[in-house]
C-alpha cells in the first residue's frame, strides 16, 4: 500500500496518537478478540465513506477505527500497545521493541470481506476445475402415479463437454493463454479511496485465460447445448415438491471437474376426487336427503377400486366418515394413510308438482313433531326468541 494511505490512516497518525484505542471502538481493555472485531463492524458499517459521502468527520472516524482495529485485532501489538501505549506500535519507536507499522491492507482485509464482500481472502485458481451446476425439473404427475410409483422419460436440454477441444475452448493445435491483464488469477485490484477491492477480471472474466484461436465445434465455449433422454423411476408415496437427484446429470463441469447434478422435483396433478395430505386422501361425498334421514349403503371409489361405505340413519351434513388404510403409503413411511369421506346431504332440484306436494306435507307433518325430528333448528330459534325479548 502507498505511502500517503498508511499515513492517513495508520495507528500512527497525528489525531490517533492522542486517543485510546479501546475507547476508539466503544470496548473494555478485557475485551476479547470476537468483542474487538464486533466493535469494529459496527463501526466500520456506520462510517463507511460510501454511506456518507462527502462527510469528513465519517470520514475520519473511519480511518481511526481501522488504526484502532488493526493494532488491537493483532495479539502482539496489542500486548505492545497495553504495555507501552502508542509508544508501543509507533514505527518510530521500532527500534526500542515498538512494531513497525504493519501492513494496515491487511489487516483490515479479512473483515473487509465479511462487510462489503469484497474481502482479500485466498482464491481459488481461475483454471482449477469447477464442477457444474445443478439443474431442475419440475415434473407433473397423477395422484394415482405418486401412489403405485411409476417411470417416465424425460428430455432434459442441458451443456456437455465439447468433443473436438475437450474443454479447453481453443482449436485444435492451439492452447488457452494466460490472461495478460490478470496473470492467470482470473481477478484484478482496482482502487477504491484509500483501499481496494478485487473484481472479476475484465479481459478473461474470471477464467484466467483467453483464447485466441476459438473452437469452431463450441465457438471457444467449451461445452455445446444439448438435450438428453432420461428414464426416471418415480418411487410410490412420493408428493409434491418430493426431489428425486440423479447424480451427474447436472451441466458439465469446466477445466475436468465433474458434472453437476439433476433434481427432479415432483409437483401432484389437482385429482378431481381426492384432495391429499400427507398420507390421506379426503373426498366429498354429496348424498341424497333421504339417504341421509333412512340410511343406506354407496358405493365410493378409491385408488384401489371401488368400496361399500354403510350411512348410518340420521346422518348430518358435515359428518365424516374413515376407511382405514385406503389412503397412500408415503415413500418415507411404512404405514398407510386412511380415506376420510367428508358427507355433503345434497338439498334436490328442478322438483316436479307431485314431489313438491309430497315435501309440503312431510314439512307439515314434522312440524308437529319438530322438537323430536329436529333438536337443532327448534334449540337455534329458541335462542333467537330469547335474544330478542331480552
Amino acid at each position: 500500500m502507498e505511502p500517503s494511505r498508511r499515513n492517513s490512516c495508520g495507528p500512527h497518525s497525528t489525531s490517533m496518537a492522542k486517543k485510546e484505542l479501546y475507547g476508539v471502538l466503544g470496548v473494555e481493555k478485557s475485551a476479547s478478540e470476537d468483542e474487538i472485531k464486533k466493535a469494529y463492524r459496527k463501526l466500520a458499517m456506520k462510517y463507511h465513506p460510501d454511506r456518507n459521502p462527502g462527510d469528513k468527520s465519517s470520514e475520519e472516524n473511519f480511518k481511526e477505527a481501522n488504526a484502532a482495529y488493526e493494532i488491537l485485532s493483532d495479539p502482539k501489538k496489542r500486548a505492545a500497545y497495553d504495555q507501552h501505549g502508542h509508544a508501543g506500535v509507533d514505527p518510530q519507536a521500532a527500534g526500542a521493541g515498538g512494531f513497525a507499522g504493519g501492513n494496515f491492507g491487511d489487516a483490515f482485509g479479512d473483515i473487509f470481506g465479511e462487510i462489503f464482500g469484497g474481502g482479500r481472502g485466498r482464491q481459488q485458481r481461475a483454471d482449477s476445475p469447477f464442477r457444474g451446476s445443478d439443474l431442475r425439473y419440475n415434473l407433473e404427475i397423477t395422484l394415482e402415479e405418486a401412489a403405485r410409483g411409476s417411470t417416465t422419460k424425460l428430455r432434459i436440454p442441458t451443456t456437455e463437454t465439447c468433443e473436438v477441444c475437450h474443454g479447453t475452448g481453443a482449436e485444435k493445435g492451439h492452447d488457452p493463454e494466460t490472461c495478460p491483464t490478470c496473470k492467470g488469477a482470473g481477478a484484478v485490484r482496482v482502487s477504491q479511496g484509500f483501499f481496494s477491492v478485487q473484481q472479476t477480471c475484465p479481459q478473461c472474466r474470471g477464467a484466467g485465460k483467453i483464447v485466441k484461436h476459438p473452437c469452431k465445434a463450441c465457438n471457444g465455449a467449451g461445452v455445446n447445448k444439448k438435450s438428453k433422454t432420461l428414464e426416471v423411476k418415480i418411487p410410490p408415496g412420493v408428493d409434491t415438491d418430493d426431489r428425486i437427484r440423479l447424480a451427474g446429470e447436472g451441466e458439465a463441469g469446466t477445466n475436468g471437474g465433474p458434472a453437476g447434478d439433476l433434481y427432479v422435483v415432483v409437483q401432484l396433478k389437482p385429482h378431481a376426487v381426492f384432495q391429499r395430505d400427507a398420507a390421506d386422501l379426503h373426498c366429498e361425498m354429496p348424498i341424497s336427503f333421504s339417504t341421509a334421514a333412512l340410511g343406506g349403503e354407496l358405493e365410493i371409489p378409491t385408488l384401489e377400486g371401488k368400496a361399500l361405505l354403510k350411512i348410518p340413519s340420521e346422518t348430518q351434513s358435515g359428518q365424516v366418515f374413515r376407511l382405514k388404510n385406503k389412503g397412500i403409503r408415503p415413500v418415507r413411511g411404512s404405514v398407510t394413510g386412511d380415506l376420510f369421506c367428508h358427507v355433503q346431504i345434497e338439498t334436490p332440484v328442478n322438483l316436479n308438482s307431485r314431489q313438491k306436494e309430497l315435501l309440503r306435507e312431510f314439512e307439515e307433518i314434522r312440524e308437529k313433531h319438530a322438537a323430536k325430528q329436529s333438536p337443532k333448528q327448534k334449540g337455534f330459534f329458541d335462542k333467537l326468541k330469547d335474544f330478542f325479548e331480552s
